[in-house]
Protein backbone atom coordinates (compact mmCIF):
# COMPACT_ATOMS: atom_id res chain seq x y z
CA UNK A 1 0.00 0.00 0.00
CA UNK A 2 1.10 3.59 -0.66
CA UNK A 3 2.53 5.06 1.95
CA UNK A 4 0.92 8.59 1.27
CA UNK A 5 -2.87 6.71 2.09
CA UNK A 6 -4.81 8.45 5.01
CA UNK A 7 -8.31 6.32 5.16
CA UNK A 8 -11.12 4.34 2.93
CA UNK A 9 -13.31 7.90 2.38
CA UNK A 10 -16.41 6.65 2.80
CA UNK A 11 -16.28 9.08 6.05
CA UNK A 12 -14.94 12.30 6.56
CA UNK A 13 -14.45 14.48 9.29
CA UNK A 14 -15.02 18.33 8.43
CA UNK A 15 -15.79 21.47 10.25
CA UNK A 16 -19.64 22.14 10.51
CA UNK A 17 -20.70 25.19 8.65
CA UNK A 18 -23.38 26.05 11.30
CA UNK A 19 -25.58 23.94 13.99
CA UNK A 20 -25.89 20.23 12.20
CA UNK A 21 -28.68 17.55 12.85
CA UNK A 22 -27.63 14.23 12.35
CA UNK A 23 -28.69 12.69 9.22
CA UNK A 24 -29.33 15.57 7.18
CA UNK A 25 -27.44 16.80 4.30
CA UNK A 26 -24.42 18.94 5.21
CA UNK A 27 -22.55 21.10 2.46
CA UNK A 28 -18.64 22.13 3.24
CA UNK A 29 -17.57 23.90 -0.17
CA UNK A 30 -18.29 20.96 -2.69
CA UNK A 31 -18.55 17.88 -0.70
CA UNK A 32 -22.02 17.15 0.37
CA UNK A 33 -22.30 14.16 3.62
CA UNK A 34 -25.01 13.07 5.51
CA UNK A 35 -24.19 13.95 9.08
CA UNK A 36 -23.17 10.82 11.74
CA UNK A 37 -24.69 13.33 14.54
CA UNK A 38 -25.74 16.29 15.86
CA UNK A 39 -22.43 18.99 15.91
CA UNK A 40 -22.34 22.70 16.86
CA UNK A 41 -21.15 25.51 14.20
CA UNK A 42 -17.44 25.41 13.93
CA UNK A 43 -16.98 21.69 15.83
CA UNK A 44 -15.63 18.40 14.12
CA UNK A 45 -18.31 16.61 12.45
CA UNK A 46 -17.96 13.39 10.67
CA UNK A 47 -20.01 13.13 7.36
CA UNK A 48 -20.93 10.06 5.06
CA UNK A 49 -20.43 10.87 1.78
CA UNK A 50 -21.50 7.68 0.07
CA UNK A 51 -23.61 4.54 0.83
CA UNK A 52 -27.63 4.77 0.03
CA UNK A 53 -29.34 7.45 2.91
CA UNK A 54 -32.56 8.36 3.33
CA UNK A 55 -33.00 11.95 2.90
CA UNK A 56 -35.19 14.92 3.08
CA UNK A 57 -36.40 16.46 -0.39
CA UNK A 58 -38.03 18.74 -2.09
CA UNK A 59 -41.54 17.32 -1.33
CA UNK A 60 -43.09 18.64 -4.63
CA UNK A 61 -40.77 16.46 -6.99
CA UNK A 62 -41.04 13.24 -8.13
CA UNK A 63 -38.12 11.12 -8.81
CA UNK A 64 -37.57 8.23 -10.97
CA UNK A 65 -34.41 5.27 -10.39
CA UNK A 66 -31.31 6.59 -11.94
CA UNK A 67 -32.33 10.47 -11.78
CA UNK A 68 -29.61 12.83 -10.85
CA UNK A 69 -30.20 14.33 -7.17
CA UNK A 70 -29.08 17.63 -6.45
CA UNK A 71 -28.26 19.56 -2.75
CA UNK A 72 -30.16 22.58 -2.33
CA UNK A 73 -29.63 25.89 -0.90
CA UNK A 74 -31.89 24.72 1.97
CA UNK A 75 -30.33 21.75 2.26
CA UNK A 76 -32.89 19.34 0.91
CA UNK A 77 -32.65 16.59 -1.75
CA UNK A 78 -33.65 18.08 -5.32
CA UNK A 79 -33.86 17.10 -8.90
CA UNK A 80 -33.21 21.24 -9.64
CA UNK A 81 -29.57 21.03 -11.37
CA UNK A 82 -29.04 24.86 -11.99
CA UNK A 83 -26.82 26.70 -8.69
CA UNK A 84 -26.99 22.96 -6.87
CA UNK A 85 -24.31 20.52 -6.16
CA UNK A 86 -24.93 17.19 -7.52
CA UNK A 87 -24.40 14.40 -4.66
CA UNK A 88 -25.62 11.26 -6.47
CA UNK A 89 -28.91 9.78 -7.83
CA UNK A 90 -32.02 8.37 -7.00
CA UNK A 91 -32.47 4.30 -5.98
CA UNK A 92 -35.89 4.40 -6.02
CA UNK A 93 -39.20 5.87 -6.97
CA UNK A 94 -40.17 8.88 -4.88
CA UNK A 95 -43.46 10.75 -5.04
CA UNK A 96 -44.98 13.85 -5.57
CA UNK A 97 -45.84 14.85 -2.52
CA UNK A 98 -43.36 12.96 -0.10
CA UNK A 99 -40.93 13.81 1.91
CA UNK A 100 -38.37 12.11 1.42
CA UNK A 101 -36.12 9.96 -1.23
CA UNK A 102 -33.57 7.21 -1.23
CA UNK A 103 -30.23 8.76 -2.74
CA UNK A 104 -27.29 6.86 -3.70
CA UNK A 105 -24.54 9.84 -2.92
CA UNK A 106 -21.23 9.65 -5.28
CA UNK A 107 -18.53 10.09 -2.74
CA UNK A 108 -17.37 12.72 -4.89
CA UNK A 109 -17.03 16.39 -5.30
CA UNK A 110 -17.61 17.94 -8.36
CA UNK A 111 -15.61 20.08 -10.26
CA UNK A 112 -18.38 22.81 -10.17
CA UNK A 113 -22.08 23.38 -9.07
CA UNK A 114 -24.01 23.04 -11.96
CA UNK A 115 -25.16 26.12 -13.68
Amino acid sequence: MAKNFVQPGHVVTLTAPGAVTSGALVQVGMLVGVAQFDAASGAPVELAVEGVHELSKVSAQAWTEGQAIYVSSTGLATTAATGNVLIGAAVAVATNPSPTGMVRLNGAAPAAAAT
